[in-house]
């Protein structure tokens, strides 16, 4: 796709050898694009944008080694200039949680510096409005966590059939880890079963979940545990049905 003008971009990066590297990177790589201002602090910053807002900021997190001053700077940018795109250029290698904390705050993508850096594609991609723009390392890490969902959603759906569990079944189980007393549960909302019912389908359910000749002796807690380990029921959604 050609452009008939200039992609303006700012560059915040308190390190100054970077913030050249960086510099560097733009003007040898990405001749489509004109770097109209950098800063080094947050008050540098902020008379740049407001004198001529650029179509791009290119931010780094650890400005003056406060990790969160980058992410409140991303969440005021996109307050006060919305259609301007944050692109995150952050040392932040293995603090995934500020990661999570800057795509919250609304930035468009991040680069983490190391292996290729930032590349002409990336910069491209932002450009084009594309959302969720990522280099390999957290590339790597996010199929990495989709392959491990999968799997386990996938092991709960067959350990669903093989066992023969049914929408009761996965509700008596599920309150029963969150602390409920058969009574509590027989009193939940659209639960048809007394106390008594509920009994009889805690000993069904220990039959088909533990190998024959296993269940002997098992109580609510270890029927739990059990289910957990089928993943049956997911600790990760463990929410109580409206009482």
């Amino acid at each position: 796709m050609e452009y008939s003008k200039k992609f303006k971009v700012i560059i915040v990066e308190d390190v100054k050898l970077e913030l050249k590297g960086t510099e560097e990177i733009f003007r040898n790589e990405i001749s489509d694009a004109e770097v109209i201002g950098t800063a080094m602090t947050e008050q540098e910053f902020w008379p740049l944008i407001d004198n001529q807002q650029p179509d791009m900021v290119l931010l780094d997190l650890g400005l003056g080694g406060s990790t969160m001053i980058g992410v409140e700077i991303c969440r005021n940018i996109k307050k006060k200039y919305a259609d301007v795109k944050v692109l995150i250029f952050t040392g932040e290698v293995l603090n995934e949680k500020l990661w999570v904390d800057a795509l919250k705050a609304g930035a468009e993508g991040i680069i983490l510096k190391t292996g290729e850096l930032l590349t002409k594609t990336d910069v491209q991609a932002v450009r084009e409005g594309k959302k969720l723009v990522f280099n390999y390392p957290i590339l790597e890490k996010i199929v990495e966590r989709f392959m491990s969902s999968v799997s386990q959603e996938t092991a709960r759906q067959d350990a669903i059939i093989d066992y023969d569990i049914d929408e009761y079944d996965e509700r008596f189980l599920r309150h029963l880890a969150l602390g409920y007393t058969k009574d509590m549960i027989a009193n939940l909302k659209g639960m048809p079963f007394g106390v008594k019912s509920l009994e009889k389908r805690q000993g069904d359910l220990i039959n088909r979940l533990f190998p024959k000749g296993e269940g002997i002796g098992v109580n609510a807690t270890k029927l739990v545990v059990r289910a957990l380990q089928l993943r049956i029921i997911d600790l990760d959604n463990l929410e109580p049905d409206d009482e």
